[in-house]
């Protein structure tokens, strides 16, 4: 099958508002499994999960950790108060400086590619808005910011500056970082199909067990449903564990506007994979288990990274993004023959792919990788790595629902029927499935 064909109205199925739960239930660990093994479908609760997985299985999970990124600021009256327009800013990705880490220990200033809410009431000026953070008086402000910050596509670049004052005192103002503004006058992005405002609830339960390293604005939600009680179950189990990085970003919730995928641009995401889970993943075969769609996409990746390292062992970070239709080749003449070359790099096994970037990261002194990846997973598309796949329910038309479709072989309908017909919750805070094609 050629994914560039497919039309988006084949992937559509009856998702009403009241399947669609808009809270988690009490206990995490409490919600539904379906188990699809092999095109057979059954149902337990997920703290059952363990029970379904090999023994010394490897399990990969992204430890992202979404962050409150919807600001708001009104816009100054003709009187002077601030009583205007509201104007919503929501963070997509780091602009200056480009990298996470060093976006959040930013001390005054640092630029964003944002998405403007009423943007036609906001298109000069600076909004401001003070907060107290750390016992401190801050004015925040937001400006536009250099257009040749921009990112793929979406949003613009908004620049953030704040002035801290001692709130009462002689002595001298204590740094605030950029995680501090976030922390104090940021608010946690739920998603929009739930239609509800953000409780503070939400803060703890829109979070995985296991995040750490900040940077999503929406959160890896297959791992929503785990406790720290399954985890040690899995271990108890004999289940290997890993964990990688992807940042979610709001792309994640684009609608497909075109009939055909050909003409879909899917998002970029920003990755991170330790030397230690490469290591890991060869002593396994190159085969694991992911939680939630994101690990899939990174773990898919990181093969063709090192099939472009495998043509070019120089190759820097940002030469390793992946492209949306690399997977695929030209998919002209001598599209989906497993002999056939990626963009001129020789098709090669996952664990050579995997030594690839072992290699590549000794050689340039590094433990980590960092790169980005725009990868669309369709049926058509041949996995390397993913061999079990934990996941929620996905939106219908969606390139979620294409990925799942790609993994169990096009039988995503006997899943979805099921769950429909079993009263499934659907989406971030409904239930959950292990996939076992």
């Amino acid at each position: 099958m050629n994914p560039k064909e497919i039309h988006i109205s084949d992937y559509n199925y009856p998702l009403s508002d009241e399947r669609i739960a808009k809270f988690p239930l009490p206990y995490r660990d409490h919600s539904k499994l379906l188990v699809y093994r092999h095109g057979e479908v059954t149902e337990d609760l997920f703290y059952n999960l363990p029970h379904y997985l090999p023994k010394g299985a490897l399990m990969v999970f992204n430890n992202t950790r979404v962050i409150q990124a919807r600001f708001h600021f009104r816009k100054a009256t003709a009187s002077g108060d601030y009583a205007g327009a509201l104007i919503e800013v929501f963070l997509l990705e780091p602009a200056e400086p480009a990298d996470y880490e060093q976006m959040f220990q930013t001390t005054s200033q640092c630029t964003w590619q944002c998405l403007v809410g009423n943007a036609k009431k906001w298109k000069t000026g600076t909004l401001t808005r003070q907060i107290t953070v750390k016992g401190q008086s801050v004015l925040l402000s937001v400006e536009r910011g250099n257009p040749s910050l921009g990112g793929d596509g979406d949003g613009s670049p908004i620049r953030f500056s704040w002035v801290t004052h001692p709130s009462e005192g002689p002595e001298e103002a204590h740094a605030v970082s950029f995680a501090d503004i976030l922390d104090i006058a940021g608010e946690l992005p739920i998603p929009p199909y739930l239609n509800r405002a953000t409780q503070e609830s939400d803060k703890t339960t829109y979070q995985t067990v296991y995040s750490k390293i900040k940077g999503s604005v929406a959160a890896p939600t297959a791992g929503l449903h785990f406790t720290n009680n399954v985890l040690q179950a899995l271990d108890e189990h004999g289940i290997e564990r890993e964990e990688l990085t992807l940042h979610v970003g709001a792309g994640t919730f684009r609608p497909v506007k075109s009939e055909l995928i050909a003409d879909h641009p899917m998002h970029t995401e920003y990755i991170s994979v330790k030397r230690q889970t490469i290591e890991r993943l060869i002593q396994h075969d190159a085969q694991a288990v992911a939680v939630g769609t994101t690990s899939v996409r990174t773990l898919e990746s990181l093969y063709y990274m090192g099939c472009r390292l495998a043509r070019n062992p120089h190759a820097t970070e940002a030469e390793l993004h992946i492209d949306q239709w690399e997977p695929y080749g030209s998919i002209g003449e001598n599209w989906g023959d497993k002999g056939t070359e990626v963009r001129g790099t020789p098709r090669i096994t996952p664990l050579e792919a995997l030594q690839h970037i072992l290699d590549w990261l000794d050689c340039n002194h590094k433990t980590t990788l960092h790169s980005s990846t725009q990868i669309i997973i369709a049926p058509g598309y041949e996995y390397k790595i993913v061999r079990a796949l934990v996941t929620n329910f996905h939106q219908p038309q969606s390139t979620l629902l294409l990925l799942v479709s790609a993994f169990v072989n096009g039988d995503w309908h006997t899943i979805y029927d099921y769950a429909l017909a079993h009263d499934f919750r659907f989406l971030s805070y409904g239930d959950s499935s292990l996939l076992i094609p």
